[in-house]
């Protein structure tokens, strides 16, 4: 499946907005929400999550269609990388862990930042380094 690439990049500011308020509050409740969308965007395709809803209702119509469009899968996979710390936060904020609520906040918020911020989506990188070693690995 191809998508428009500034799909993702729309969710992650949206992340970034939501990861900033769940870590200065502390809430498990925000952390959670936000973990939820990450599943979403992991279990159906980030273009099916509610960021991709809103970006596909609210943004795309007033945009040009895109240059290119790219694979969805790396895009998904960081959704599950995004998800992985969610829960870890999320279970560290319930548990009364605050350092790993936060320290699970701060790396997905970090993660979310840079792709919000300069187009580098970290997970998508994971997920083409674990290719190139799959590939290797069969080659």
């Amino acid at each position: 499946m191809q998508i428009d690439p500034r799909g993702p990049r729309f969710a992650a500011v949206l992340t970034t907005l939501v990861l900033i308020a769940a870590l200065l509050s502390g809430s498990a409740a925000l952390l959670a929400l936000q973990t939820l969308v990450f599943a979403l965007g992991a279990l159906a395709g980030p273009h099916r999550s509610p960021y991709g809803w809103l970006y596909r209702v609210l943004l795309r119509p007033r945009l040009g269609p895109p240059a290119e469009l790219e694979d969805a899968r790396p895009p998904r996979f960081a959704q599950g990388v995004g998800l992985v710390f969610g829960l870890f936060g999320t279970v560290g904020y319930l548990a009364g862990a605050n350092w790993l609520g936060l320290g699970a906040t701060a790396c997905a918020l970090a993660a979310a930042f840079l792709n919000a911020a300069f187009g580098y989506c970290l997970g998508c990188e994971l997920y083409l380094l674990a290719r190139r070693g799959q590939a290797r690995l069969t080659a």
